[in-house]
């Protein structure tokens, strides 16, 4: 793309090369090949098939699926822009999830396993008994993947490709969701996994070529920094540091006060949103559980660390670099931007489909066959497309300039409760069910509480003083999510220790003191035969120690990035 076209005299589609087009199709092209080979590769047509992938996935899918879920468009442009107008500190976000995907593999997977659960509000209801707790975090995931997830990922993609290819923004939508909800809906998990994978493949490989040009562009990293920080827009509001680059561009660790990251923040704050994502999201432990056995998730696990090492380098000092230019290769862009979207967006209405099909319908209908339930979950997929296409307006109204800060923030408000109650649950056999449904009553109060503020006082534009309420001015939304899991935390164990500790009985297999060495045979509450695989919870003695040497290099790797750019 030539630099020097103005605004209002290029049409995109004319600066389109042969290249670019190639590049384009051939992308589409092999995404749905795989989607078709990959939904031909398991029997779709039992529970198991379909919102499982059949038990069967090895690792190397699974680590690449974990990658690309979390890696959507909306991220995708939000890590690039954080970069361009703040530095490198965002990279927190990515890094701080080697040891969240960890402790996924090495202790929530085991507990999922060994309960014998499909969804992660069912091992709440197996853990402490009642409905009540299973039907509001299913209702609240739900709510979660709407308003922060696929909306966030549609609009951003839609955008991008209206941007690039002169597009109606709708007409872009729509395109884009019957080619993800055709593989979804047909092949399941495992069509999910496999294509996640190609994504995965075309978004590093892309994403590589895009960041050598640009570092070519500006003369290597020695000139990174001193480049950025002379790209100062022309308009600036006077006394005031808005639009200015930052000083502290370079560093990941940040004033606790001043800050717009803080490091306190990035490393309290974060670590309990990352462990709500990370162990206790439908979206990524039912990746983990489709896995032949517990060695399989572990280095699933491990994979997806390494690639989430690479955004940095590949996604945010590009999005810096962009600052000072704006390198082409359109065809290319558009392929690993797609790429970002597709697989959040199949991942996501898999997930979703699965939560509402087992948590909910089930509940409705406890009579329900296999057939009906495979039938809810694809109507399912299509409901919340239309539910996701309808938001977008709002969302494009509201904060369509800030998706990643609006992605987090929601996040910091609604996860920390559900955070405390899930590690409370494995590590704490006397949490009772009324210390749990209370503290999650308690944290959802105050969260919407917090919410509501924010939208009755948006952030103070540039060179305004900022005169909020203490609570948000004086407290950063990732301080917010300490504070909030410390308190959902105090009444879950404070009701707990007012009623009856639960039987033991209740307790076997669900936490991580009580986990036995031998799978579960039989369904507590009617889940189809064909979930439980015995296999899953076996592990070879030399994959177990292979995993585990992996896991240690990985956490010496992630620390010396963390100490060379802190």
């Amino acid at each position: 793309m030539e630099g020097n076209s103005t605004a209002g005299s290029f049409s995109p589609l004319q600066q389109f090369s042969v290249a670019d087009l190639v590049v384009i199709v051939v992308y589409f092209s092999l995404n749905i090949a795989v989607g078709i080979w990959s939904s031909c590769r398991v029997n779709r047509n039992t529970v198991s098939g379909y919102f499982l992938a059949g038990r069967d996935m090895a690792w190397w899918p699974i680590g690449a699926s974990l990658f690309a879920s979390s890696e959507g468009s909306g991220l995708f442009i939000g890590l690039a822009g954080s970069g361009a107008a703040g530095g490198i500190a965002v990279t927190g976000f990515e890094w701080n999830a080697t040891y969240a995907l960890l402790a996924l593999a090495w202790v929530f997977v085991p507990v999922y396993i060994s309960s014998g659960i499909v969804t992660m509000p069912e091992y709440l209801q197996r853990r402490f008994g009642g409905e009540r707790i299973r039907m509001y975090l299913s209702s609240l995931s739900l709510l979660l993947s709407i308003f922060t997830k696929i909306s966030t990922d549609l609009y951003s993609g839609a955008l991008f490709v209206q941007v690039c290819l002169g597009w109606d923004l709708y007409l872009s939508t729509v395109l884009m969701l019957v080619v993800t909800g055709l593989y979804t809906i047909a092949g399941g998990l495992v069509a999910v996994i496999y294509t996640d994978t190609l994504q995965t493949l075309i978004m590093v490989l892309g994403a590589i070529v895009l960041a050598v040009k640009a570092f070519d562009e500006i003369g290597g990293y020695p000139n990174l920094e001193e480049a950025y920080l002379k790209a100062v827009p022309s308009k600036i509001i006077p006394n005031a540091t808005c639009h200015l680059p930052r000083v502290d561009a370079m560093h990941l660790f940040r004033d606790p006060v001043s800050g717009d990251l803080p490091w306190t923040g990035m490393t309290f704050g974060l670590s309990i949103m990352a462990t709500w994502y990370w162990c206790t999201d439908q979206v990524i432990v039912q990746r983990s559980l489709s896995a032949k056995n517990l060695s399989h998730a572990k280095a699933g696990s491990i994979l997806a660390s390494y690639l989430k090492m690479l955004p940095l380098f590949l996604i945010i000092m590009p999005g810096m670099i962009s600052r000072v230019l704006y390198p082409g290769l359109r065809g290319l862009m558009i392929a690993v931007m797609m790429a970002a979207l597709m697989s959040s967006l199949t991942s996501i209405f898999n997930s979703s489909s699965t939560l509402f099909t087992m948590d909910i319908w089930r509940k409705l209908r406890p009579g329900a066959g296999e057939r009906e339930l495979l039938l809810v979950g694809r109507v399912v997929t299509v409901v919340l497309v239309a539910l996701s296409v309808v938001w977008i307006p709002i969302l494009q109204s509201s904060s369509g300039g800030q998706l990643y800060v609006y992605i987090q923030a929601v996040t910091s408000y609604l996860a920390p409760p559900v955070t405390a109650v899930f590690m409370l649950a494995v590590f704490w056999p006397r949490a009772t069910e009324q210390g749990a449904f209370w503290g999650l009553m308690l944290g959802l109060v105050l969260g919407l509480t917090r919410m509501g503020l924010e939208l009755v006082h948006p952030p103070p534009r540039c060179g305004v003083p900022d005169q909020r309420p203490w609570l948000l001015a004086d407290i950063h939304y990732l301080h917010f999510a300490v504070l909030l899991c410390a308190a959902t935390g105090a009444i879950v164990v404070g009701g707990s220790l007012m009623t009856s500790p639960p039987p033991s009985t209740q307790l076997k297999d669900l936490t991580w003191w009580t986990l036995s060495q031998e799978p579960p045979q039989t369904s507590v509450d009617g889940t189809p035969q064909g979930l439980l695989n015995g296999e899953d919870t076996m592990e070879p003695p030399f994959w177990a120690c292979v995993c585990g040497i992996n896991a240690l290099v990985l956490m010496c790797v992630n620390i010396f990035c963390y100490g060379y750019f802190a």
